[in-house]
Order: structure tokens, then sequence, then C-alpha cells
């Protein structure tokens, strides 16, 4: 099994409240959660009113299509999200029977 994950650092420019980011960022994750097969929390920097880590996963048996998906997430929420994209991360790590993380290396195609 694979699984995919994006990170992404949103800059909340203006925002004086940890109510107003909250709203943001609860917004952004359902539209997500609504359009994309993904999980979706927020990961990071919670007590931080200007800024928000935001993290979303996906599992699959294909590393292209899951670099895919997050991809259009991405692109998705730089187009509509209520805050600016400072930073993001991607990356797709394989999960073995034996409950390690493989070396974070897709399997060759035909292998997965």
């Amino acid at each position: 099994m694979l699984v995919g994950v994006l990170e992404v650092t949103l800059g909340l420019e203006g925002n004086h409240s940890l109510k107003a980011k909250r709203r943001v960022v609860s917004s952004l994750l359902g539209r997500v959660k609504s359009r994309f097969n993904v999980s979706a929390s927020e990961v990071g920097a919670q007590d931080c009113h200007g800024q928000a880590v935001v993290g979303f996963t996906v599992c699959g048996s294909q590393a292209r299509i899951l670099n895919s998906v997050l991809a259009h997430l991405l692109n998705f929420i730089e187009d509509n999200a209520e805050a600016q994209v400072v930073d993001s991360f991607m990356d797709c790590a394989r999960w073995d029977d034996s409950g390690d993380w493989g070396d974070n290396e897709p399997a060759a195609p035909g292998q997965n």
C-alpha cells in the first residue's frame, strides 16, 4: 500500500483571532473533503492566528495517481483558499505488511 501526504502552510494575513482562523480552516477542510477523497486535518500552528498548517493523506496502489490527486488538491487550495499558500510538502511512501514504512520510493511500474 502507498500513502501520499501533503502538508500545506497557509498565511492568514490580516487575521487577528483564532475564531476567524478556525472559520477559514474549517471551510477549507470541508470543501476539500467534499471534492477529494482524502483525509484532512489542521496539523500545526494551532495557537497562531496568522498561520495554519493543514495535512492531507490519501492511500492507493499507484504512486502516479496519488501524486496527481495531491497536485490537483494543492492547485485547488491555491485557487480557492481565503489564505495564501506559504509552503507545501508532498511525499509518497510505501507501507508494508510488517507495519514498517518502506524506503519512500514507490514501486517500479508494474510492481504496484
